[in-house]
């Protein structure tokens, strides 16, 4: 139950069987289609859900277990994101929380954010990451919450692709797709597009793509001025037209058998070796869009 009285304060919605705004929100989980229109998408987690709201995003809609007490911080959530309250049946509940046990205390309904390149902001210390047409939307959740890790400006994801706002995403980035602004873009042309007017401007950005026959290793390469970082698909690479932005492409050294990374992996090296380059009084300087 939530606090006493306040349903008296707040419109409740219920629902307790499968009808029409239940296969709604379900709609949510797996069909990329719908969630785009609806321009919303349904967020898992305690750490997720709190990052959303103190991040400043607009949550739509809290859906909680009518049948069991909530916690100090379901009902604190209830109180501070001024969203439509659902009440739902456990069984319900517990199908949406896509969990092996039980349900979550409570999902959120988010809204998405504009796909605009004019989020990530542009700085002397700016760096940047573009995925190219990544097939795994847990990927994308690894590689944001690597680049919220090391202090990454943003996070691009171009082409025929997996979805950044697919369930599996937001839960793989443990609440980091909140403070990091994820953008998609239909191919590389507008992010070339872009990148032209920021140097136009002054801000001199390096593109630096990875791959296993990359010219040089990625240690020898000079990282300290703007960069955008890319990484190809998890089984083709760059393609030829990112390849032909790239001002250079860079290998991680490896031993063993292995004959590439995982692209979050990868991602996460290729972060952590241009953040050690930065000076850290200039990557304060940035502020994330």
């Amino acid at each position: 139950m939530i606090v006493p009285g306040s349903e008296d304060r707040v419109a409740v919605q219920r629902i307790t069987t499968r009808n029409a705004r239940f296969q709604q929100l379900q709609t949510l989980l797996h069909n990329r289609t719908k969630r785009g229109r609806a321009g919303e998408f349904l967020v898992q987690g305690v750490r997720p859900i709190t990052m959303a709201v103190e991040h400043g995003w607009t949550v739509r809609s809290l859906l909680y277990d009518a049948d069991r007490p909530l916690s100090r911080w379901a009902e604190d959530l209830l109180r501070r994101a001024g969203a439509e309250r659902v009440a739902m049946a456990p069984q319900l509940l517990a199908e949406l929380s896509e969990k092996s046990e039980g349900a979550a205390e409570v999902l959120a309904v988010v809204e998405m954010a504009p796909d605009s390149l004019s989020r990530i902001r542009v700085h002397d210390a700016f760096l940047g990451l573009v995925f190219d047409r990544p097939t795994q939307p847990g990927n994308i959740g690894s590689i944001v919450r690597s680049a919220d890790a090391f202090g990454a400006d943003g996070l691009i994801v171009t082409g025929h692709a997996a979805d950044p706002y697919d369930p599996k995403s937001v839960r793989a980035s443990t609440g980091s797709f909140f403070a990091v602004p994820v953008v998609r873009g239909e191919s590389h042309r507008e992010v070339v597009d872009w990148l032209g007017r920021e140097r136009a401007q002054g801000r001199p950005v390096a593109v630096v793509g990875t791959d296993e026959g990359g010219e040089s290793d990625v240690s020898e390469l000079d990282l300290t001025g703007p960069v955008l970082l890319l990484i190809g698909n998890e089984t083709t690479g760059l393609s030829a037209a990112w390849r032909e932005a790239c001002d250079h492409v860079v290998s991680i050294p490896m031993t063993g058998s292995a004959s590439s990374l995982n692209a979050s992996n990868a991602a996460s090296v290729v972060l952590y070796e241009a953040r050690l380059l930065y000076p850290s009084d200039a990557a304060d300087d940035g502020e994330r869009g």
